[in-house]
C-alpha cells in the first residue's frame, strides 16, 4: 500500500509539473515567451489527482461511486484529449499533401468510432459471460500501453502510428463500455440505478468537453513533454481507480448469451421496432442528432481557426458553447416533460435549429455571436433529442427494451460515421468551405423536419405529454 501510495503521488507531481509549461513550442517552432497557463487550467489537473489519490470515501458505497465516476470521466477524457491533440496538432507535422487538416478530422472521428460498429456484440458478451469489473480493470492497463505508444507517435511526428493509437483506444472503449455501464445497478441496485446513471453520463459528458478544451489549450500553451506526461499520468490515474472499485456481481451468464453477428443484430432489431408505433423514427431522430453533433463538433475546428481567424484555444471554447447548450437543452427538455414524454418538442427543437443553422450561414457573424447561435443550436438540439430518447424508454417493451437500446446505440454510430463521410466529402469538394458545411446540415434538419410533419402530424398540434402504459407482471410469456 505504501509503494502504491507513492506511485500516485509521483503521478500526481508529473501532472502538476505538466501544468508549468510555456509556448516555447515542439523543438520546430519560433521560440516565444513562456506563458504560464491559467489557474483555471492548473487547478483542475491538481483536483482531478487530488481526487484520485483521495478515493476514501465514508463508505464502500460511495467509494464504488467515486471510483466508477472517476474511471468513466479519465477514460472518455483520454479518448477525446488525445483525439483533439492529434486535430490541433499534427497538422504542424510533415504531413502528405493531400492530408488536409479536415481529411485528418475525419479519419481521426472514423478510427475512435469504427470499433462500436463491429464488435459491440461482443462486448457485450463479454459483460456478461467474465467479471465485468476484471474486463475494466485489464482494458484500462492496455490502456496505459496504447498512450505509451502515443507519446512515440508525438515524439517522432508519425501521423499514422498517432491515428493507430486512436483506434485502439476505440476498440477499448467499445469493449469495457458495457462493463462499466453495468457496474452501475451492481453497486447500489435498483435504487441507486438513477443516480449512476444520471452522475455517469455527466462524467461522460464532461469528459468530452475538457478534454476537447484541454487539447485545444495545451497545442497553444505547451512543451512536447508536457503532452506526453498527460498521456502517460492520466492513464495512469485510470487504471488506479478502476481498481477501486470493489462492487458485488450478479453470477456470470453462460448460456444465451445471443449473437456477435452486427449484421443479423441490426436487421432482427429494426424488424421488431417496425412493430412498435413511434420506435424506429425515434431512433431516426436521436441517430439525426449524433450525427448533427458529431460534424458541428468537427467543422468548428475548421470554421473557428480558417474562416473566422481564431486560435485552437478559442475554437475550444466555441466547442465549449455547444457543450453546454446540450446539457442545457437536454436538462430543460427533461423539466419541461415532466414525467411524460413530449413529442411536440420534435419539432420545435428541429424548427430551432434550422434557424441557427440559418443564421450562421446568411450572417457568418463574428466568433462571439457565432459562439451565441451555436449555443442555440446545440440547445435546441437538445430539446430535440430528449423526447427521441423518452419515445423509446417508455415504450411498453418488457426485457426487449434492453436490446433496443443496443439496437439505439447502433444506429447512432452508424449515423455518426455518415456524418463523419459528409463532412470529409463536403470539405474535399468545397476546400475547406465550412459555411458549405453547415448547409449540409440545415438540408438535413429541414428533411428531417419534413419527415416528421408528413408521418406524425400530431406532433404539431402541441398536445399534451404521451405516457405509456406501465408492464402488467404476469409469469405467462406475451407475445410482444
Amino acid at each position: 500500500m505504501l509503494l502504491l501510495h507513492r506511485i500516485k503521488m509521483v503521478v500526481v507531481a508529473q501532472l502538476v509539473r505538466a501544468m508549468d509549461c510555456g509556448s516555447i513550442g515542439r523543438g520546430f517552432e519560433p521560440r516565444l515567451p513562456p506563458k504560464k497557463p491559467s489557474a483555471i487550467v492548473e487547478g483542475f489537473f491538481v483536483f482531478l489527482s487530488l481526487s484520485i489519490i483521495n478515493l476514501r470515501p465514508m463508505n464502500r458505497i460511495q467509494k464504488n461511486w467515486t471510483a466508477l465516476f472517476a474511471t468513466n470521466f479519465l477514460g472518455v477524457f483520454n479518448d477525446n484529449f488525445l483525439k483533439h491533440c492529434i486535430i490541433f496538432i499534427s497538422i504542424t507535422w510533415c504531413l502528405p499533401s493531400w492530408l488536409s487538416q479536415s481529411q485528418l478530422i475525419s479519419i481521426v472521428a472514423a478510427a475512435l468510432l469504427l470499433p462500436y460498429l463491429f464488435l459491440s456484440p461482443l462486448a457485450g458478451r463479454f459483460a456478461m459471460k467474465y467479471s465485468k469489473q476484471s474486463v475494466l480493470r485489464f482494458c484500462k492497463l492496455l490502456e496505459i500501453s496504447i498512450l505509451s505508444l502515443a507519446c512515440v507517435a508525438f515524439y517522432f511526428m508519425w501521423v499514422w502510428l498517432a491515428v493507430f493509437c486512436v483506434l485502439m483506444m476505440g476498440i477499448l472503449s467499445c469493449i469495457y463500455s458495457p462493463s462499466k455501464y453495468g457496474l452501475i445497478r451492481d453497486i447500489e441496485g435498483q435504487k441507486g440505478v438513477s443516480f449512476g446513471s444520471g452522475v455517469f453520463e455527466t462524467m461522460a459528458f464532461l469528459g468530452i468537453l475538457i478534454g476537447t478544451v484541454a487539447a485545444s489549450y495545451l497545442s497553444d500553451h505547451y512543451r512536447l513533454w508536457a503532452i506526453l506526461a498527460l498521456f502517460i499520468g492520466l492513464a495512469i490515474l485510470g487504471y488506479l481507480s478502476s481498481r477501486q472499485i470493489k462492487a458485488v456481481e450478479l453470477p456470470e451468464e453462460k448460456d444465451n448469451l445471443g449473437t456477435i453477428n452486427p449484421i443479423r443484430f441490426l436487421i432482427d432489431s429494426y424488424r421488431y421496432a417496425s412493430k412498435h408505433k413511434y420506435i424506429n423514427s425515434a431512433v431516426f431522430g436521436a441517430s439525426i442528432f449524433w450525427l448533427v453533433g458529431g460534424v458541428i463538433q468537427m467543422n468548428m475546428v475548421i470554421h473557428c481557426v480558417k474562416t473566422l481567424g481564431t486560435s485552437n484555444t478559442v475554437a475550444g471554447l466555441v466547442m465549449c458553447c455547444a457543450a453546454i447548450g446540450i446539457a442545457l437543452g437536454c436538462t430543460a427538455a427533461g423539466v419541461l416533460a415532466k414525467k411524460g414524454v413530449r413529442p411536440e418538442m420534435i419539432p420545435i427543437g428541429l424548427l430551432g435549429m434550422i434557424i441557427s443553422l440559418t443564421a450562421i450561414i446568411f450572417f457568418n457573424p463574428p466568433v462571439y455571436i457565432c459562439a451565441f447561435l451555436v449555443f442555440c443550436l446545440a440547445f435546441m438540439g437538445g430539446i430535440f433529442e430528449v423526447p427521441c430518447m423518452a419515445l423509446v424508454q417508455n415504450a411498453n417493451l418488457g426485457r426487449k427494451l434492453g436490446d433496443m437500446i443496443g439496437y439505439l446505440n447502433f444506429v447512432t454510430f452508424i449515423f455518426v460515421l455518415i456524418g463523419t463521410g459528409l463532412f470529409s466529402v463536403t470539405t474535399l469538394l468545397t476546400n475547406d468551405n465550412s459555411l458549405a458545411v453547415f448547409s449540409v446540415l440545415l438540408v438535413i434538419c429541414s428533411l428531417t423536419l419534413l419527415y416528421y410533419a408528413v408521418k406524425y402530424p400530431e406532433f404539431f398540434i402541441g398536445r399534451k405529454s404521451t405516457s405509456f402504459p406501465e408492464e402488467k407482471k404476469s409469469s405467462k410469456i406475451t407475445d410482444l
